[in-house]
């Protein structure tokens, strides 16, 4: 059965008034949705890594941890963490630590991310960036195989000190699900079959199907490796209302300021409404009703061969009211129609 969940970057908020929310009532806010999503029958909550002041959350570990506390069935997991700039031994540690927290539903989601604010942050070169994430990555396979094999492990790299001998606690009592995740790159998709890890594309714009070509080769890679096949998955933009017209009106103003804010850092025009409604009509933004965001969902499972798909709920200031009824009107009607789609197609 494929997958279905939510993802959140931890935008910062607006009332329905377009007052901006702070910091902290937003991070509150994020744990209610995850609340109401465990409740509605998603399977999968993440939650992403900024350090920027358009988004609340910089450590989702803790707040996943939180959510834990009040959820029994989603996994949780990350939208990326940022593996460049941060330590992999510490990443392990706290993941195991939310794995024993949360009964085994702990996930990671690993990534370079779209964003390079925490390597100046941690004090990381950005001429390093490609390395970085090589290294690291390779060091989260060992030490995911050496908390399976419960033995004391050694690694070495040129980014971070050698390690002779290790162990790292707390173990595991099952292992922690990794997924990578790839925005388009060939090279990025074989890295993760190479790793042995799950792949998760982050398709941001542009009509989903344009990823095909990743799956065949994620699928080949592993093939050709000898391995057994691994889980795909994908994240898209996904948002509900009562109809087409009202989800469309309530997410456009959000929509708009979060691209013009990015845009500008990135040297991108300011996006228009033809733009949005192209990306509705025939690209990665699942908006709408009910039925019209379950069609357009079980056609990119099926044209991907899907095993998860995760919608990106939040968008910009978009207030947690209309957060809260796109959850529930997802996981009370479209979750149910998607899968009756899927057993029909």
């Amino acid at each position: 059965m494929v997958e279905v969940g939510l993802v959140t970057s931890g935008d910062l908020q607006a009332d329905t008034d377009r007052n901006v929310l702070t910091h902290a009532q937003s991070i509150h806010n994020v744990v209610e949705e995850a609340v109401l999503a465990d409740e509605v029958g998603f399977d999968v909550f993440g939650i992403g890594e900024h350090h920027r002041e358009d988004y609340a959350v910089s450590a989702p570990d803790m707040l996943l941890a939180a959510i834990a506390s009040r959820t029994d069935n989603n996994h949780l997991t990350t939208i990326v963490i940022a593996l460049s700039s941060d330590d992999p031994v510490r990443i392990f540690q706290r993941f195991s630590t939310l794995q024993a927290i949360s009964n085994g539903l702990a996930e990671m989601q690993l990534g370079r991310g779209s964003f390079t604010e925490s390597l100046p942050l941690f004090g990381y070169d950005l001429r390093d960036y490609e390395a970085l994430f090589e290294e690291k990555l390779d060091l989260v396979r060992t030490l995911l195989d050496a908390d399976a094999s419960r033995e004391p492990f050694s690694w070495s790299g040129t980014t971070r000190a050698s390690l002779e001998l290790a162990s790292v606690y707390p173990r595991t009592d099952q292992p922690l699900l990794t997924w990578v995740a790839v925005g388009g790159s060939p090279e990025s998709v074989v890295r993760a079959a190479r790793q042995r890890m799950k792949l998760m594309l982050a398709i941001t714009g542009g009509a989903p199907v344009r990823f095909k070509p990743f799956v065949d080769l994620f699928h080949q890679a592993n093939e050709q490796l000898g391995q057994p096949r691994n889980s795909v998955g994908a994240h898209v933009h996904g948002f509900v209302a009562k109809t087409d017209e009202e989800a469309a009106e309530r997410m456009y103003p959000h929509w708009h300021r979060s691209r013009t804010l990015i845009g500008r850092d990135r040297g991108w025009p300011d996006p228009t409404p033809e733009q949005f409604y192209n990306e509705i009509r025939h690209g990665a933004l699942h908006l709408g009703s009910p039925e019209t965001v379950a069609q357009k969902t079980a056609r990119t499972i099926r044209e991907l061969g899907l095993d998860r798909l995760v919608f990106k709920y939040s968008n910009g200031t978009l207030p947690h009211e209309y957060s809260l009824e796109s959850i529930r009107l997802m996981g009370e009607q479209v979750i149910p129609r998607v899968r009756e789609l899927l057993e029909e197609g």
